[in-house]
């Protein structure tokens, strides 16, 4: 099996629009563009650096109200706004699931698949599943590849497609797929179909397009065994991120490297951290693997 050679903190230093101000008592003060927000963070166990006029000075809060979960306004602030990362330019909003539409952590895997893809002679054909509002798809569409973006809430494709809107980038440069990532990969190879490389960001709990229950334990190794029959004969990448704390990097890099066995190649597996303004600490979000040719 491929063995990688050691735990990676991939830290997400690149930004302009994002700053991870500070963190603590179970939450996290961030500024995403203009706004400023604070959201749960379970790993923040430890105590702010800011003074509290600080923390109170965002422009909205998440909290969970009983059953409920919602934003609770401070300061006015606009519905929707753009944000940037370097030429990735893309729409934020405030979600009923804390949510803001970018992952920030995401940033350096989008250097590293652009990389990947930049460096092939001809466009490599690029599966996204699990796509959310697309800029890892966005990422690869701008350096050449021939993605499909597949995600089974229909509100996130529009989303992605604002997004590559925002982009600059032509309609029909993205294939957009809304569906059960397990049955679109069985029918793909059914079809025939195969790819240079595939991204997923699987959760840990969710529902497909038609209701199909997804649990990670159980859905996610079938998912990757099923990946094995569209991968091209000579594959570029296989980047996987997932933010299900019960896992670890090494379940990731254990399954990926059985997978990619035949194909040779290099695994890097780690963490996926955000580097705090306050006080100098990094907060770890989740977890990835990755393999490239």
């Amino acid at each position: 099996m491929i063995q990688p050679d050691t735990l990676k903190l991939l830290i997400a230093a690149g930004w302009d629009d994002y700053a991870l101000l500070d963190s603590g008592n179970g939450q996290k003060l961030e500024r995403f563009g203009s706004v400023i927000v604070v959201r749960p963070e379970n790993q923040a166990v430890w105590q702010p650096k800011l003074p509290q006029a600080d923390w109170d000075a965002a422009h909205a809060v998440f909290e969970y109200r009983g059953k409920g979960e919602n934003w609770r306004t401070l300061r006015q602030h606009p519905e929707q706004w753009p944000m940037r990362y370097g030429d990735l330019q893309f729409i934020a909003r405030l979600t009923p699931f804390r949510h803001v539409g970018v992952f920030p952590e995401q940033a350096p895997q989008w250097e590293w698949v652009r990389a990947q893809v930049a460096a092939c002679a001809t466009p490599p054909r690029l599966l996204n599943l699990f796509a959310y509002t697309g800029l890892a798809s966005i990422a690869a569409a701008q350096a050449g590849a021939q993605v499909t973006h597949l995600d089974a809430s229909k509100g996130a494709i529009e989303w992605a497609k604002e997004n590559q809107q925002a982009a600059g980038l032509p309609s029909d440069s993205i294939r957009w797929i809304i569906d059960d990532a397990l049955k679109f990969v069985r029918r793909e190879a059914r079809r025939g179909n195969q790819y240079d490389g595939i991204v997923m960001d699987p959760p840990a709990f969710g529902r497909g397009s038609q209701g199909q229950v997804w649990q990670f334990n159980e859905s996610f190794p079938a998912l990757l065994e099923e990946c094995r029959a569209i991968l091209a004969p000579q594959p570029l990448l296989f980047l996987i991120t997932t933010y299900d704390i019960r896992g670890s990097a090494l379940l990731l890099s254990n399954t990926l490297g059985d997978l990619m066995q035949p194909y040779g190649g290099q695994i890097t597996m780690g963490e996926q951290v955000l580097p705090e303004q306050s006080g100098g600490r990094l907060l770890s979000t989740s977890i990835f693997a990755r393999w490239q040719r």
